[in-house]
């Protein structure tokens, strides 16, 4: 797997000659083809095995009290889970433009987060600011980026703590910054956490962080993460306008 380090070496490459780049987009779109095809491989007898661990529950619920079921039921949970990720992660660079206001696209992200904290022990807040513009990008995929950096905020507060999330126009870019009073990242950390199958949670996969780097690379925006640990973390994304 290709590391955010390795495709910019290749975009490198494909910019000095467009041989290079014909080349490279054929190796890519091969390496793609390959992952769909395991996965898709996988993917179909693990649904058939979840479906029959469902069945089983069903008529035996007294099962789903078991320590050792509960432990597969997990594990193929997590399993489903990854297969998902990395098929988000290997199509990650290819858009499906549309154009749309990015003021009501970030509504939509806001209030739907807002209502995920409206029960617990976490403060949200926002600020959009009413000058955000019309954009032509993927919309799918920018929602991907921005409820996952909302939900790995939440996951890293214990207890009570605050999220904000403000959107604004500067210099050309729209720029989104999500800052949480969490546990914070380590240097070493920030170093490798856009990187694929590197991750910090007993249950994460590794893989959020990477799609969320692909995507904004693929709409020529960059991403930054400053943090300090106990203090929290602030994700800043600017997106060309």
């Amino acid at each position: 797997m290709f590391t955010s380090t390795d495709y910019d070496k290749l975009e490198q490459l494909m910019s000095e000659k467009p041989e290079n780049r014909t080349l490279i987009q054929k190796l890519l779109s091969s390496q793609e083809e390959t992952i769909s095809a395991i996965s898709h491989e996988i993917r179909n007898p693990l649904t058939l095995v979840y479906s029959t661990l469902q069945f089983l529950e069903s008529r035996h619920p007294e099962i789903v009290s078991d320590r050792y079921w509960r432990s597969m039921r997990e594990d193929i949970e997590y399993m489903k889970q990854l297969l998902e990720e990395l098929s988000s992660l290997n199509h990650s660079t290819s858009l499906s433009r549309s154009v749309f206001s990015f003021r009501e696209f970030m509504e939509h992200i806001v209030l739907s987060f807002a209502s995920s904290c409206m029960d617990g022990p976490i403060e949200f807040t926002s600020f959009l600011s009413p000058s955000l513009p019309t954009v032509c990008a993927d919309r799918t995929k920018l929602k991907e980026v921005f409820l996952n950096i909302l939900r790995n905020a939440a996951e890293s507060i214990d207890g009570s703590g605050s999220i904000r999330l403000e959107a604004f126009v500067q210099n050309h870019n729209i720029t989104v910054q999500i800052e949480d009073s969490g546990c914070g990242i380590s240097e070493e950390q920030q170093n490798q956490i856009f990187q694929p199958f590197v991750t910090y949670k007993s249950n994460g996969t590794g893989l959020g962080l990477a799609i969320v780097r692909r995507v904004i690379d693929a709409h020529e925006g960059q991403i930054t993460v400053t943090s300090t640990v106990g203090k929290g973390t602030v994700f800043t994304i600017l997106l060309p306008i």
